[in-house]
């Protein structure tokens, strides 16, 4: 990533409440619950918002590489927070009953969303979830701020031992910008 993209971040987890999606933080605590998870890990989880309405007795993780943006999801969340890499993620293997990542594969090279999916198969215990803006052939995404691509989540997790759970675009009145929610169990 380059400076900019790190100043782009920056800047975005400063502008945290704004950028809070409530019904998007429901549907995540909501699906967690509903799967009986007893631990959760954001990867790419920046300010922490989309951890905000976990309950406090859950094992809850995030994960950012932005050190600015994990201060404020520490002062801000009574949860455990690292900064690291989504590429090389600092937990054991089969650790956590369920890893996300929202909208955080659009803005990694192609070839590194590779190696980040090895490295959420690796962390997750049972499963794993994608809310990612969806494009069927990876094409840039020509209207966000910096350079991003759509992900097809189902056609990458094709290429593990995974069960497809799900993989639906979400309404509109959880996610404006209608992403894919793709979830998927390890076999």
């Amino acid at each position: 990533m380059s400076a900019l993209n790190d100043a782009y971040w920056d800047r975005y987890a400063a502008d945290f409440a704004s950028h809070h999606n409530e019904e998007m933080a429901k549907f995540i605590r909501d699906l967690a619950l509903s799967l009986r998870v007893s631990s959760v890990l954001e990867v790419g989880c920046s300010a922490g918002n989309d951890l905000s309405l976990f309950p406090k007795d859950l094992d809850v993780n995030g994960i950012d590489k932005s050190e600015f943006a994990i201060k404020i999801a520490r002062q801000n969340l009574p949860f455990k927070f690292k900064v690291g890499l989504a590429e090389s993620l600092p937990y054991d293997d089969s650790l956590v009953d369920l890893v996300f990542t929202r909208n955080v594969l659009n803005y990694v090279e192609s070839s590194g969303a590779d190696q980040v999916l090895i490295e959420l198969f690796r962390v997750s215990k049972k499963y794993i979830l994608n809310v990612e803006l969806f494009s069927d052939e990876e094409s840039q995404i020509t209207d966000e701020p910096i350079a991003s691509c759509g992900r097809n989540m189902y056609k990458r997790w094709s290429n593990f031992q995974v069960k497809i759970i799900s993989n639906v675009d979400l309404h509109q009145d959880i996610d404006p910008k209608k992403a894919r929610f793709t979830l998927v169990k390890k076999i």
